[in-house]
């Protein structure tokens, strides 16, 4: 088969489009699966209870409630998205008006799928440090 430079051209930028979504995955989100350890800080800045948004775009909320620290995954169960919070300590989506409450239950879709429980632990320097999937 003999291309010309204009088909080359349009084949050759599918091709690297498709090799950048191998990396990159659907929405900007990284397609690696790999687990690692965010450090959030230290314990002590986060005594008051609410949700620390600040983490948000490395890929989850830290919750302080009824004096335990948690994490949720900021990201959409529906397709990904970033989620926002609300004042009244909840999360919606700016995509496509998924809902979940303060405790991350989906309270309205198209999301089907509640936001994960990510794994925290503090360490021996009294750090915060949540395990996220990827490169981020």
């Amino acid at each position: 088969m003999k291309l010309n430079r204009r088909q080359f051209v349009i084949l050759s930028a599918g091709l690297l489009a498709g090799c950048a979504m191998t990396k990159t995955g659907i929405n900007g989100h990284s397609s690696d699966t790999r687990k690692r350890d965010i450090d959030a800080g230290p314990a002590d800045a986060f005594r008051e209870e609410g949700v620390y948004d600040r983490f948000r775009n490395q890929g989850f909320f830290l919750i302080r409630r009824h004096g335990r620290l948690l994490a949720l995954s900021s990201s959409c169960t529906h397709r990904s998205c970033t989620l926002n919070t609300v004042p009244d300590r909840t999360f919606i989506c700016p995509c496509h008006g998924s809902t979940f409450d303060a405790k991350g239950a989906v309270t309205k879709g198209p999301a089907q799928k509640n936001m994960p429980l990510l794994p925290v632990r503090i360490d021996s320097r009294g750090r915060v440090l949540v395990q996220v999937s990827g490169t981020g």
